[in-house]
């Protein structure tokens, strides 16, 4: 998959930011998805970086080179795309990593569905 290289780098990102097995890998959106507390941190699919940075972290967020993520031409509220490319070292996905990491840990956990 196009996507491989950067999932393991995120994999190390999040090794670093949450811990060792304190995170979630989903198959979602085509890609893969990293849960951490039950929240979405980040995804991957293509040669991009999903993160969520919440409506509050967006306009900083595009300020530092994201953009917007879409699906389907809607507007992902909260979620931005960051180029592989615009990651060239394991400090630079920190950058992204750590902070969505520290937004889901300070959420509490979702509660689980009802199952029918």
């Amino acid at each position: 998959m196009a996507y491989d290289a950067l999932a393991a780098r995120i994999r190390t990102a999040l090794d670093a930011a949450a811990g060792p097995g304190e995170y979630r890998e989903i198959r979602m959106f085509g890609g893969l998805c990293w849960t951490v507390n039950t929240h979405m941190v980040v995804g991957t699919g293509d040669d991009d970086l999903m993160v969520h940075v919440g409506k509050d972290g967006l306009a900083a967020a595009l300020e530092h080179g994201a953009r917007p993520a879409t699906m389907g031409g809607r507007t992902m509220h909260g979620l931005v795309l960051v180029a592989a490319a615009d990651l060239p070292d394991a400090a630079a996905l920190d950058a992204w990593v750590a902070p969505a990491v520290a937004r889901a840990r300070a959420k509490a956990p979702k509660k689980p569905r009802a199952s029918h």
